[in-house]
This record gives C-alpha cells, sequence and structure tokens, in this order.
C-alpha cells in the first residue's frame, strides 16, 4: 500500500482561499459599521442576491429581497450607515470547490441610534444573533459574495432602532 503524500501547495491555496472567503464577509460588516460604500461594494458581485427577509420577519420589519451591488449598497449604507453598529463574525466554516465557495458564519450585530453608540447612558439598541448562509465567486483575485442570506437566531432590543432607518428611507 502506497502512502498518501500530500500536496502541500493545495493546502497553501486553500488556506489562503479560506482567509481571503473570510475577507469577504468582514468587508461587508466593515462596510456596514463604517458606512463606507465602496468598502461594502467590494464585497459584493455585481449581481449579488441579498436576502434579510428571514431575519427581519422574526423581529418584526418587512424587508424584501434585493439584487444588484448598486441596490444592495444604496439601500444598507442608507438603513445600516447613519447607526452606531457593530458586526462581529464568528464561527465562519469555509468551503472552496475552485471558484466558488460556500461560507456559513454567526453575526452578533449591535445596533444604536445615531450617535448615541458611545454614549453610557444609552437604553435603547437591537442586538441581533444572526445566521449567515453565503455563496461567493472569485473575482480575479478577490472573493465577493454573490448571494448571503441572513437569519435570526435570537433578537434582543428594540427593533424600531433599525426601524427608524427604515421608515425614513
Amino acid at each position: 500500500m502506497t502512502a498518501y503524500t500530500p500536496d502541500f501547495s493545495d493546502y497553501g491555496r486553500l488556506a489562503y482561499d479560506r482567509i481571503e472567503v473570510a475577507d469577504a464577509l468582514y468587508r461587508w460588516a466593515a462596510g456596514l459599521d463604517l458606512g463606507d460604500a465602496d468598502l461594502l461594494a467590494s464585497s459584493c458581485t455585481e449581481d449579488i442576491c441579498f436576502d434579510f427577509a428571514p431575519a427581519a420577519s422574526k423581529i418584526g420589519i418587512e424587508f424584501p429581497a434585493l439584487s444588484s451591488r448598486d441596490v444592495v449598497v444604496k439601500t444598507m449604507i442608507a438603513v445600516i450607515g447613519p447607526l452606531d453598529t457593530s458586526h462581529a463574525p464568528s464561527n465562519l466554516r469555509i468551503t472552496v470547490n475552485g471558484e466558488s465557495a460556500g461560507l456559513q458564519a454567526y453575526v452578533l450585530a449591535q445596533h444604536f441610534s445615531p450617535g448615541e453608540g458611545p454614549r453610557p447612558d444609552r437604553t435603547r439598541h437591537a442586538l441581533l444573533m444572526g445566521r449567515y448562509d453565503a455563496n461567493l465567486v472569485r473575482d480575479a483575485e478577490i472573493w465577493r459574495i454573490s448571494r448571503l442570506t441572513i437569519d435570526c437566531i435570537w433578537f434582543e432590543g428594540d427593533p424600531t432602532v433599525v426601524t427608524a432607518q427604515l421608515s425614513a428611507n
């Protein structure tokens, strides 16, 4: 019986791809938290499908699925960008298959009304533990999200912190 000798160059490429796939999620989260449209756009394919409806329905919000990078970025920057937010991804599970990848993660997302995050006397917040399920594709050497669905595992706080921005837009 011949012993299996792994091709370590494959492991190196896989490790690199997994880090870059994770970076797409980190660019998404940082783009939202910083209100940075360019950073958020860098995480998405032109034809991204973004579906927050599963999470939204559990906290009493109507939010339609969005298609196209321009629509997703414009909508998310308008709704989340003004808020004081912190999106903290964890428990990333990544599978890479050539030029495509799958990603599942948890993201703890804290939301405060604009300007209230750093105040010690703040009382209103919206804290969401979301389950992210995404497909990604390689675009040259950068990975981008082509489909992102977010579901809500649990929620705490006041959903009107987020819905106020929905109503304003």
